[in-house]
């Protein structure tokens, strides 16, 4: 079905899906989601061919349609595979086919990867492809194939708080400059198209200029004998030169500031590369306030989420610092992009656009969208590195800038499962078990002084004490020195912190009415909300839960038998506040 309910088209009459291996069962053919293919030649293993054809059999099973949907998914498990080919090689007995391995051979292989990151992926990788063979799927074989290796920390650690800083500046300085340049042509654009202009004047043959790169992706060009294409003379007075920061770069993103974006996607949102490659173009409603500011409807595409891939948020752009203004800006600054792919390629419907300063050079990266013109999508992920360094700084930023948001700043889980960000994001932090510690420490001490609060600090007696002043829960050995000093003399607090007090004595006679004034506590916890149960109630309960313990379940059984009218009538005062008044 359609977005609006409607059938979606059948396919031509005997059509039929794409084979995934070849007839020589040599050659497995991949087509991710776009319908892009990527051949993986299993005849360049260096393992005898009846070996080449079984693993190219489970590898490609897992490329059929539901299985691996991006290239992605299967580059990994071939370049495993070929790890473990190699490895089979080398072995004096290496097996000509999958039914003649061996447990022994199968234990060496593992451990000759544990120890790293890359050996552990490798090894689970094609463990679980070869658990696909039903000649593996008993025996030593399969219970070697079954156990699990120990999965190394992550050395990935995220930014301290001013690495990050500087990044996050750096890449709002560089977005900022071109949305602003961008603005400004866009402003001169409208200009010339209202006709503000005197006809071939300067101002004027900017905005013709303007307008021909908004509509092709270029200014008004001509190939010089040599083949070259280069700027026509009536335009370059105008345009103040030939090179590509006064040209077409006046309307659309570079490639490196594209990735700038990337960066401040990924620090406000907390999304990968993966992610942010594949945004669409959000769908701005009105905000129901009589502001009107933009609610952006975000669809977001997780290519690696094995479930829930697709999922939607919604950010406000409602003031400079709003979670919606960056998708504002972002809007902004690639509109003139966006038109011009709408225009030759409807439906692309991508959010980062940019203008290649090569337009005619191959794009490698298969799980991309082709390109439209001189215009490509997305961010480009081997190029985090080259934005890093055209900044000042060292390294991509996105893995470790990533953790920084979710683990440090978020403190939550943006793409992941709770139990997944927990153990490879939160617990194998460094920075977050750092400042885990004055947290822990608070948390401990405000525990403990809780815990001292709700035992019973009263002293038990077996009789009244001579002298004593009975109060509605205990009596009272020194009324004039209490710990809560009332402002006119004497004691301040309620008498349901008499049990919480060093002054107060609770002998036999008290028993009834705090079994009764226990059991009330303990109703009023069912009809009250449990925050507000909980500031009132819950350090008299706890008290008395104490006291309980300390006289043993017979003592308070006869306690309860004991209760009068009279011990009822005046918990229900105490309750209600009247002795307090």
């Amino acid at each position: 079905m359609s977005g609006r309910g409607r059938k979606a088209s059948l396919p031509d009459a005997g059509h039929k899906r794409p084979e995934t291996l070849s007839a020589d069962g040599l050659v497995v053919r991949h087509y991710n989601a776009h319908n892009r293919v990527r051949e993986y030649d299993f005849s360049a293993l260096p393992v005898a061919e009846p070996m080449q054809r079984s693993l190219a059999a489970l590898f490609a099973a897992q490329c059929r349609a539901g299985r691996w949907n991006s290239h992605d998914s299967s580059q990994s498990p071939f370049h495993a595979l070929r790890t473990f080919a190699t490895f089979l090689s080398q072995l004096e007995d290496a097996p000509c086919d999958l039914d003649e391995l061996s447990a022994a051979q199968l234990k060496r292989w593992r451990v000759s990867q544990s120890g790293s990151s890359g050996g552990y992926y490798v090894f689970t990788s094609t463990a679980r492809l070869l658990r696909g063979d039903a000649r593996l799927q008993s025996g030593p074989i399969a219970e070697e194939l079954a156990r699990r290796m120990r999965k190394p920390k992550s050395r990935v650690q995220s930014y301290r708080e001013e690495e990050f800083d500087q990044i996050k500046l750096a890449a709002r300085r560089q977005f900022r400059a071109a949305l602003l340049r961008i603005e400004d042509n866009a402003r001169h654009l409208q200009r010339w198209r209202e006709g503000a202009f005197e006809e071939d004047s300067r101002p004027w043959l900017l905005g013709e200029a303007l307008d021909v790169l908004a509509r092709t992706g270029d200014v008004p060009r001509y190939s010089t004998s040599d083949g070259q294409r280069t700027v026509v003379r009536r335009y370059r007075e105008a345009l103040g030169g030939v090179g590509w920061g006064v040209t077409w770069q006046r309307l659309f993103l570079t490639r490196l500031e594209a990735m700038g974006l990337g960066v401040l996607l990924m620090s406000e949102y907390g999304w990968n590369q993966s992610v942010i490659n594949n945004l669409e173009v959000p769908r701005a409603t009105p905000d129901p306030g009589s502001d009107g500011c933009p609610t952006y409807r975000i669809p977001l595409d997780k290519p690696r989420a094995a479930a829930n891939r697709y999922e939607t948020r919604n950010v406000t752009d409602d003031g400079a610092g709003s979670k919606g203004r960056l998708i504002t800006q972002a809007l902004a600054a690639t509109r003139f992009a966006r038109a011009y792919v709408e225009e030759h390629a409807p439906g692309s419907n991508r959010l980062v656009v940019w203008r290649s300063k090569n337009p005619g050079r191959a794009v490698g990266d298969t799980q991309r969208l082709a390109p439209v013109g001189p215009f490509r999508f997305g961010i480009e992920k081997d190029h985090g590195a080259e934005w890093a360094h055209s900044q000042g700084l060292t390294g991509s930023p996105f893995q470790r800038g990533r953790r920084t948001v979710t683990a440090v700043d978020r403190r939550e889980p943006l793409q992941h499962r709770q139990d997944t960000h927990d153990m490879n994001y939160a617990l194998v932090d460094e920075r977050v078990r750092a400042e885990a510690v004055e947290v822990i420490a608070a948390g401990a001490e405000e525990a403990a002084d809780r815990a001292r609060r709700a035992v019973l600090i009263a002293q038990i007696g077996d009789a009244p004490v001579p002298g004593d002043v009975p109060t509605a829960t205990a009596d009272c050995s020194d009324f004039d020195h209490s710990p809560y000093p009332a402002p006119a003399g004497g004691c301040g607090a309620s008498f349901l912190a008499c049990l919480g007090c060093e002054n107060a004595r609770v002998h036999p006679g008290h028993h009834p009415r705090l079994v009764h004034l226990h059991q009330s506590l303990t109703n009023l916890r069912s009809v009250l909300p449990q925050p507000a149960w909980d500031r009132e109630w819950a350090e008299p309960h706890a008290r008395l839960e104490d006291l309980q313990r300390k006289l043993g379940d017979g003592a308070w059984k006869q306690a309860k038998a004991r209760v009068t009218d009279d011990d009822r009538n005046l918990i229900d005062l105490l309750l209600t506040g009247s002795l307090d008044t």
